[in-house]
């Protein structure tokens, strides 16, 4: 004859006292969590609370009162040194008031010299004064300036495109702005 102890109250629903167990615990995590974040909030300062005591509780933003801004009694535009009329004369001095600016320069560069069919090397340069402008690259064949299927874009006055070309022989490249037509100096890749 086989003897059966009698179940306690903890035996006999042990995934009912797991789960009593695992909410408990998630209880008291939560709690701390939460007064950890609520800590953390007065210490930064981050309550919605105004208390009035300390420094959030007083205006941070000044604003001045608007004023009418007086009207101008001046001339409306301002002369370059030396071009302003000689008194009572009413014509222009005659020295010059304005130098030339430097004539924007495209210069170009390649990466290489020589390079094997399909071999992709860098078409590199400076364009002074060509902010976002955009560069289309040229190739002379057959006795003219044809566009090849490649553009660069200028960035900080410089720019940088990667070709690649199987035509053998000396290839001859540059580059000319999209917008005005200037063009770059020529440089030449061997593709052997």
């Amino acid at each position: 004859m086989s003897e059966q102890l009698p179940e306690g109250p903890d035996e006999g629903h042990p995934i009912v006292m797991g789960l009593v167990a695992l909410v408990g615990v998630g209880l008291a995590v939560g709690l701390i969590l939460g007064l950890a974040v609520l800590a953390g909030t007065q210490v930064l300062g981050l309550g919605g609370g105004d208390d009035g005591g300390g420094p959030s509780g007083e205006r941070s933003m000044y604003l001045p009162t608007p004023q009418k801004t007086p009207q101008a009694t001046g001339p409306e535009i301002t002369l370059a040194p030396g071009a302003s009329t000689p008194a009572g004369s009413g014509k222009p001095s005659s020295t010059p008031t304005k130098s030339e600016k430097p004539r924007k320069q495209i210069t170009l560069s390649a990466s290489t010299t020589s390079a094997g069919p399909m071999e992709t090397f860098n078409l590199t340069g400076v364009y002074p004064g060509g902010e976002g402008s955009i560069l289309q690259v040229q190739r002379f064949t057959s006795g003219s300036w044809q566009d090849f299927p490649v553009t660069a874009s200028v960035s900080d006055e410089t720019f940088q495109t990667s070709v690649a070309t199987s035509y053998p022989g000396p290839n001859r490249f540059r580059v000319v702005d999209t917008d005005s037509g200037l063009e770059s100096n020529e440089v030449r890749v061997t593709i052997g």
